[in-house]
């Protein structure tokens, strides 16, 4: 089974910038917290004087400003002492804004905490409702103003809460929407090796039972030429069990594969078409007589060298099971901007059987198309007015350098 790597909540930047270090964010964080600190021994409360002075007031500043340098590190007990604090110095009126501080704190605790229970959208109303009414009845005069810096301090942490639960929820989507598509692209590449395993069997298999009914056949007749029928299927059983294997590892996790004295050259990358030779050599091996002609392919791209390959491949298997030994024609050309593929047999006995002469309906013609159309491509098969059966596919594609014309037939 394909494990998916763990999905790590990044720190982004804002616009252009560079994402902060953890680093980087703790330093800033003790910043944060000295200037606070400061900032609450230069803005003393009205009873600061009559409730222990100096002294008091000095431990309240450092209760509420100076555990934010560690907000990142212990967010809850940051949280329980800055909130004590906070709440010791508005009832002594040792500081001015006791509760700035408070909302920092609990900024941290939403992000990175759940608190499912802590109905937040009831906090958020509650948060705005007071700062609102706040900016509409103005500033009061007297003791009044007190209460209302203390009002208003609450109800920026309030928004501080729902502010750092928003930020919470958009890293949650963030991440869900990565596993997704991680899960998306782990599907896609089971779609793709299960497409290279059904193009791999078919072929090889397809050729095996073509050459073993040929040599059922033989036997009794003609038994000289059972051997060379048997050899066919040798290499073909071979060829099958050394691409499955190579395929198959990449399902393995990272296990190397043993050394196979068969295959010195160990993994090989997915077959391009200068592997096309052997694919018709094994056809022809097969009992099918096949013209191949190259023009232009010299800088196409591997992803389509890849697609072409199986796309002859897939062709020629259901022209070994449909139509039985007959003559086919296996054309590419390339121009630079695509690849035009041509498989085409002339037909035989068995493409004169009634209900034979689809070449197949399922996840042969299936696989080409998707192959095809993966790369915003054209694919048509059908028979032929004459008999026989045509495949056709057009694969787009851009190359880096111009085309180089290189023209190769075996005809």
């Amino acid at each position: 089974m394909i494990q998916l790597p763990p999905i790590r909540e990044p720190l982004p930047g804002i616009g252009g910038l560079r994402a902060l270090s953890r680093g980087e964010l703790a330093a800033a964080d003790g910043l944060v917290a000295v200037v606070l600190t400061a900032l609450f021994l230069a803005l003393p409360g009205p009873a600061w004087s009559s409730h222990g002075g100096w002294p008091l007031r000095l431990a309240l500043a450092a209760a509420m400003g100076l555990p934010l340098a560690l907000r990142r590190t212990g967010p809850g007990a940051v949280c329980a002492v800055v909130t004590a604090a906070s709440l010791a110095a508005s009832a002594s009126g040792a500081v001015r804004e006791p509760f700035l501080a408070l909302a920092l704190a609990l900024y941290q605790v939403a992000v990175t905490t759940s608190a499912r229970r802590v109905p937040t959208p009831a906090v958020g109303v509650v948060s705005g409702g007071v700062l609102v009414l706040l900016l509409i009845s103005g500033s009061p005069g007297g003791g009044g103003q007190d209460l209302v810096l203390r009002l208003a301090g609450l109800a920026v942490a309030g928004m501080a809460w729902v502010l750092g639960r928003a930020v919470r929820e958009r890293r949650a989507q963030a991440a869900r929407a990565a596993r997704r598509v991680a899960v998306e692209a782990v599907s896609e590449e089971r779609l793709r090796i299960a497409r290279e395993l059904h193009d791999i069997v078919a072929h090889h298999v397809g050729v095996i039972a073509v050459k073993a009914g040929v040599a059922n056949h033989l036997l009794a007749t003609h038994p000289e030429g059972v051997g060379e029928a048997l050899r066919v299927i040798e290499t073909a059983s071979r060829s099958a069990l050394t691409e499955m294997r190579q395929m198959l590892s990449v399902l393995r996790a990272g296990e190397p594969e043993p050394d196979d004295p068969d295959d010195p050259a160990g993994l090989r990358p997915a077959p391009g078409l200068a592997a096309l030779p052997d694919l018709v050599a094994g056809a022809t091996a097969a009992g099918l007589t096949t013209d191949l002609h190259i023009e232009g392919t010299a800088n196409l791209p591997q992803g389509v060298q890849s697609s072409a390959y199986r796309v002859v491949q897939e062709a020629l298997t259901n022209i070994l099971k449909h139509a039985g030994p007959t003559h086919c024609r296996v054309e590419l050309a390339a121009d630079g901007r695509e690849l035009r593929i041509a498989v085409t047999n002339t037909g035989g006995a068995a493409d004169r059987t009634p209900g034979r002469t689809d070449h197949g309906n399922g996840h042969g013609l299936i696989g080409m198309r998707e192959r095809v159309e993966l790369f915003g491509g054209r694919f048509e098969a059908g028979p032929l007015p004459d008999g026989g059966f045509a495949v056709r596919a057009r694969l787009p594609y851009r190359t880096t350098t111009g085309a180089t014309t290189n023209v190769w037939s075996t005809e």
